[in-house]
């Protein structure tokens, strides 16, 4: 959300904002195939396909279907958790889109490789002339610093524009006007803060989501991150409790939170 609207053009935000827009369906007609092909027969207690196909990839490695011991499918993944059996988890996947980032979260972010994929917004071909900026936690509180923030944003921000303009008045005996435009922005956003905001489409599992939570969501991190992190796992402990319900978030001096759990690494 919006502190405040310093110009027309600037918008300063402070908070990530996480959507969920795609998760996993179960083929049930096909898992049931597969056990009636192996003579065994096998239902899961929990309703989030997530869940079940971390149990049923782990029951395949011991093709242990026919007996399972009680406690449903909590028990199970707890299991695996505590003995850190984690390739399973791979197979549970989400894409996530995240807004209200700045440049220098993403650079933190696509750090994470194994288990993750990213389609980030293209400054090249999306115009910045109304642009949205992210405020450090220690800056906008100050009101001393944030002046000198935002003076030097808005600057960068003016800079931007005033290059653009002429870079566009520059290239303008270019026939095609997309190719003039995208020469113009891609040379103008040299001068754009790590502060601008961004938009960046994540598909990750379950495995490298508990990586980047345990990394990212320690007090250790930087605080924009953590933020991000801890906000991620409050979603996938209601996607997916079984999975990321191990996780304790423990209050911090700065009003923000550390993600702790008993089974790290798994």
């Amino acid at each position: 959300m919006a502190d405040s609207e310093p110009s027309r053009d600037v918008r300063i935000l402070r908070e990530p904002t996480v959507y969920v827009v795609g998760r996993q369906q179960i083929s049930h007609a096909e898992l049931d195939r597969f056990l009636a092909d192996h003579g065994v027969s096998w239902q899961t207690d929990t309703e989030v396909a997530a869940e079940h196909l971390v149990e049923a990839a782990g029951r395949v490695c011991y093709m242990s279907f026919a007996k399972p011991r009680p406690g449903g499918n909590q028990t199970y993944i707890g299991h695996i958790l505590e003995v850190g059996h984690g390739s399973v988890l791979e197979h549970a996947v989400w894409n996530l889109l995240l807004t209200g980032v700045s440049r220098s979260l993403t650079h933190e972010l696509i750090r994470h490789r194994a288990g993750f994929g990213y389609s980030q917004l293209s400054q090249r071909y999306v115009d910045e002339s109304v642009a949205e900026y992210v405020e450090p936690d220690p800056i906008a509180d100050d009101p001393e610093l944030h002046k000198v923030w935002l003076e030097a944003i808005s600057q960068a921000h003016a800079a931007y524009m005033r290059l653009t303009e002429m870079l566009q008045a520059r290239f303008k005996d270019e026939p095609d006007r997309t190719l003039r435009r995208k020469l113009a922005r891609q040379a103008a956003r040299s001068v754009l803060p790590n502060a601008t905001e961004t938009k960046i489409f994540v598909t990750a599992n379950a495995r490298a989501l508990r990586h980047f939570i345990e990394l990212r969501g320690s007090r250790h991190a930087e605080t924009e991150i953590r933020k991000l992190a801890t906000q991620v796992l409050r979603i996938m402990q209601k996607e997916a409790p079984h999975l990321f319900g191990d996780y304790e978030l423990v209050p911090l001096s700065d009003g923000t939170f550390e993600a702790s759990t008993p089974h790290r690494k798994v």
